[in-house]
């Protein structure tokens, strides 16, 4: 299993309640503001899985042993049933990935969570600036048999989805929202990954395969800021 893929360059928020100033920003930036915020009610839920890994494999692993396979499996030198192959040709030998079913997006922030808390009587406006610059990449619960770009693949192509191996969350990036009186909106800058599950399988030359392993997957799907009030 590879190292994790997220890496941080620099490490603060601006956060601006605003009246009729705009904004103080780092030196050199220029915002880029984003799609209109949801304000939530609640922190954005996090990944379930307890082993979660961040990173995934660049390659296809090795082939597996013959002893590393269930009793009732079949072996690479078996001769295969003709109603266990596709047609009479021999397979292509190797791991395959499949997605089996989608859930939702998981936010993995880029820099730390910031908040700002409105003391006045009235509605005020609330402006969030990006000074974190950060790559997050595929997270994996269990064992990941295939490459990233494998895995997106057939995301994609199960889901009908944009899904990628690694995406980017930028510096510089500003979001704006009305914070109520005695209020405090909260915000996270990061990436959203999609949550779909599959399984790992080998497929040997004779088109007889292993058995299946599970594998739960976190696909980086778009960049963005969540929003919630307390």
């Amino acid at each position: 299993m590879r190292t994790p893929r997220k890496t941080l360059v620099a490490t603060s928020l601006t956060i601006v309640l605003l009246t009729s100033a705009g904004p103080a920003l780092a030196e050199g930036v220029t915002p880029t503001p984003t799609e209109t915020a949801v304000v939530g009610t609640a922190p954005p839920a996090t990944p379930e899985e307890s082993d979660l890994v961040e990173g995934a494999p660049e390659t296809t692993a090795a082939a597996p042993s013959i002893g590393s396979l269930p009793d009732d499996e079949p072996t690479p030198t078996r001769t295969a049933k003709p109603s266990e192959t596709l047609d009479a040709r021999a397979c292509e030998p190797g791991w395959r990935y499949n997605a089996t079913s989608k859930d939702k997006d998981y936010h993995w922030g880029v820099g730390p969570e910031n908040a700002n808390y409105n003391r006045s009587s009235q509605t005020a406006r609330s402006t969030f600036v990006s000074e974190v610059t950060g790559s997050v990449g595929i997270g994996v619960s269990g064992e990941l048999k295939v490459g990233g770009s494998w895995v997106v693949l057939e995301i994609e192509g199960k889901f009908s989805v944009n899904v990628s191996v690694s995406l980017t969350a930028k510096l510089g990036n500003q979001i704006s929202v009305n914070t109520p009186p005695r209020k405090t909106t909260h915000a996270k800058y990061g990436v959203y990954r999609l949550k779909s599950y599959g399984y790992n399988q080998y497929v040997y030359a004779n088109c007889t395969k292993s058995g299946k392993t599970n594998v739960t997957t976190y696909t980086p799907h778009r960049v963005g800021w969540v929003i919630w009030e307390s």
